[in-house]
């Protein structure tokens, strides 16, 4: 098989929604820059999955997660030039969160990694290809039918959209 410039990433990610709206942030790095994402991320060095996932919701949101299932997990693959590599291949774990405490944070601490700039809430027929990531359409996708589809996705084009392009405010 002929190698292939393709970047893996790994990370876990939450669906969480408040009176039928989704929880997403604020995305201030990576692919999917200035759009909607999911809270979540990847794992420090020797991090379970499960402290990893409340850990990230806790800094991108400010929200406490007290119950959590795993759904499943999947990739998306699509191209980006990124460094040396022209694909990116991001595999994920979703999580459900049932039960959390607290109040999401439009602002949130900024530190070396943090590429949320806080969180908001979005009505789930204003989310779509052009302002949101491919993981924020699965759980869109997830919260209308009920179930996790965990197949692979793969996006011929993708967008990385410039600080003109972004879809929130700062």
């Amino acid at each position: 098989m002929a190698h292939q410039n393709i970047h893996r990433a790994f990370g876990v990610y939450g669906i969480i929604t408040i009176d039928g709206k989704l929880v997403v942030i604020k995305k201030n790095g990576g692919p999917y820059i200035n759009r909607f994402d999911l809270p979540g991320g990847s794992l420090e060095d020797g991090e379970l999955l499960k402290d990893a996932i409340n850990r990230e919701i806790h800094e991108e949101t400010g929200l406490e997660v007290s119950k959590i299932t795993q759904l499943g997990i999947t990739s998306f693959k699509y191209p980006w030039d990124y460094l040396d590599y022209t694909i990116n291949q991001h595999i994920t774990v979703f999580y459900e969160v049932q039960e959390f405490a607290g109040q999401i944070m439009a602002s949130v601490t900024q530190f070396a990694g943090q590429d949320s700039l806080g969180a908001l809430l979005v009505n789930l027929d204003q989310l779509n290809i052009n302002n949101a990531s491919p993981l924020v359409l699965k759980a869109k996708d997830y919260i209308q039918s009920g179930l996790f589809n965990t197949s692979d996705t793969s996006i011929e084009t993708w967008q990385v959209l410039s600080e003109n392009e972004r879809v929130f405010g700062n």
